[in-house]
């Protein structure tokens, strides 16, 4: 390993680490807001990933990356690469090389952890695998969607909707439980009118031949099987010597600083905010609140803390129907529920503000 350091050049330095919807959004608000600032982002493909879309990416719908420098306003390097451990004002990377910082946001988003035989959805490497082992199944070849959240109900649906040879099910204790009463019903109702059978059991394991067996004791044969769960969070915050929850992800403060060092924000899924899920609709905000703190803080003005607001959740089902529940502050579920096309524009833009917002720093 190389043992080598980049020279700080003039103007304040700053690292963010991840370039998601957070990282991304935090990077372009900061070299936008703060004078001089020099804003180096760090991710370990040049490209940035709508991880939202994955599921279209995977059946052939839709396009789902767009690359980092297209991104990235001016004052905004990006640089491709790994970091193996961050902390007292320096970013080591896998190369050798030692970034420094005035400060730094770690954005390094979440994970899945598959069961062995199945293809992970939730990031780009495992939707890239499913993509092309897709399109290698014959007609009445038969996919399993492990995964009965938002992002399985969207994989399974698009799969089903553009590939209408293959016999596409679904598999989850509780099948679109992401909703209650009569949202559930649409949802599911959705899934099946594309043709895609539900599966209300838990998965033990798959068999090198498909072959899927249930918590029931029960077995599925099928050629593909998918994992559509989305659980942990990579383990940089953990190896770094950060205070982290029993998930691994990094304890902040109000104001989204790491409760080990106030010049490092954590935003996204890796940051333990209270009342936080997995979600892009609270990366974004997160990434949002932190540049505009640090903004503050150079001003010399107090930080504000950081307050979780949900609106709704919704999921699409295929191109042309969606379905989506209100949801209050907090994220519980409201009665009312919105369908059809109404739902489909509703979560297309909001889709499409997501990446508007991590291009422009706007929004959040």
């Amino acid at each position: 390993m190389v043992d080598s350091h980049e020279r700080r050049e003039a103007g304040m330095q700053v690292v963010v680490v991840g370039a998601g919807y957070a990282g991304m959004l935090a990077a372009n608000r900061v070299a936008k807001k703060v004078k001089g600032a020099r804003v180096t982002v760090v991710n370990p493909r040049p490209h940035f990933v709508e991880r939202v879309r994955l599921h279209q990416r995977i059946a052939g719908t839709a396009e789902a990356a767009a690359p980092l420098e297209s991104m990235a306003r001016d004052g905004v390097r990006v640089r491709v690469g790994t970091v193996e451990k961050i902390g007292d004002g320096s970013a080591l990377l896998a190369d050798g090389t030692v970034l420094t910082y005035d400060y730094a946001f770690l954005a390094v988003g979440s994970t899945v952890r598959p069961l062995p035989g199945t293809i992970p959805v939730g990031v780009w490497e495992g939707a890239e695998r499913a993509r092309a082992a897709l399109a290698t199944l014959p007609p009445g070849g038969r996919v399993t969607v492990v995964g009965g959240g938002a992002t399985g109900i969207e994989t399974a649906a698009e799969i089903a909707e553009s590939h209408p040879a293959l016999r596409v099910r679904i598999v989850g204790p509780h099948v679109a439980d992401v909703f209650t009463g009569r949202a559930r019903e649409t949802a599911r109702k959705g899934l099946e009118r594309l043709g895609v059978e539900i599966v209300d059991d838990g998965v033990e394991a798959v068999a090198d031949d498909g072959t899927v067996r249930l918590a029931s004791g029960a077995s599925l044969a099928s050629d593909l099987a998918l994992w559509a769960i989305v659980s942990g969070v990579p383990a940089l915050a953990a190896r770094s010597g950060l205070s982290v929850d029993a998930d691994g992800r990094a304890l902040v403060d109000a104001c989204l600083r790491s409760v080990d060092d106030e010049r490092l924000f954590v935003v996204g899924d890796c940051a333990a905010v209270p009342g936080a899920r997995f979600a892009c609709a609270l990366a974004g905000p997160q990434g949002a609140h932190a540049a505009d703190t640090l903004a503050r803080i150079l001003a010399g003005r107090d930080p504000e803390a950081f307050s979780v607001r949900y609106l709704a959740r919704a999921v699409t089902l295929g191109r042309h129907d969606a379905v989506g529940q209100l949801t209050e502050r907090d994220d519980t579920l409201r009665p009312t529920r919105f369908t059809g096309r109404t739902a489909v524009v509703i979560k297309e833009l909001a889709t499409r503000g997501g990446k508007f917002g991590a291009r422009t720093g706007i929004g959040g």
